[in-house]
């Protein structure tokens, strides 16, 4: 489970954030790409819009629920 404590600055406020577990599969911006994008320099993910519709909403909880590592969270601020 991710830990909100190591989520990263990047991440825009909200439910869902990515935090240092990740080692940048592509999972996540290849479910949902309108919510999370790349850290071309730190080689990971993050959130950086929170979604605004049920679909996305159904994507982020996707790409959560198939994070190999689990570095996806959802109880952000």
């Amino acid at each position: 489970m991710a830990d909100i404590a190591n989520r990263y600055p990047e991440n825009t406020a909200g439910k869902y954030y990515v935090d240092n577990q990740c080692i940048d599969c592509d999972l996540c911006r290849e479910t949902a790409p309108e919510n999370f994008t790349r850290n071309d320099d730190g080689g990971y993910s993050y959130v950086f819009k929170q979604p605004e519709s049920p679909e996305q909403e159904a994507q982020c909880k996707e790409a959560m629920e198939g994070c190999p590592v689990e570095a996806i969270g959802n109880n952000g601020p």
